[in-house]
This record gives structure tokens, sequence and C-alpha cells, in this order.
């Protein structure tokens, strides 16, 4: 489980999803799109860990990577 604003999320049936650029070496970021407001992130290796970011962190941090 993992808290947004002081509440606890359940993330066990959520939708992972890896980035299409995947190596498929199960070393990979995975993703939640589906959840209003925040973004779920997790490392592929270790997943009973996420980390629940605002949406407008997530976006801000992908558009830097593209630059």
């Amino acid at each position: 489980m993992n808290s947004q604003e002081g509440r606890s999320m359940d993330l066990a049936r959520a939708a992972w999803r890896k980035p299409r650029r995947s190596q498929g070496n199960g070393e990979c970021v995975e993703v939640v799109d589906d959840l209003p407001g925040v973004v779920p992130v997790r490392d592929s290796k270790n997943p009973h860990t996420a980390l629940v970011l605002p949406e407008a962190a997530w976006t801000a941090f992908v558009m830097r990577l593209k630059d």
C-alpha cells in the first residue's frame, strides 16, 4: 500500500504498464495511467513498492526527458 495525501491507495489490482521502448530485460519502470490526479510509478524488479506522484509532476518529468 502507498499513501497519497494521507490516504491509503490499494494498487493490487492496478493496470501497470511498461514503456513501449522497454528492452524486455526486466529492468524498467512501470506506471498506472487511469487514476485521476496521480501517477503511481514502480520498478519492475520491486513491484511491491510504488511511488505515487501528482500527475503534474509526472508530466513535467516526462516532458523534461523528451527534451
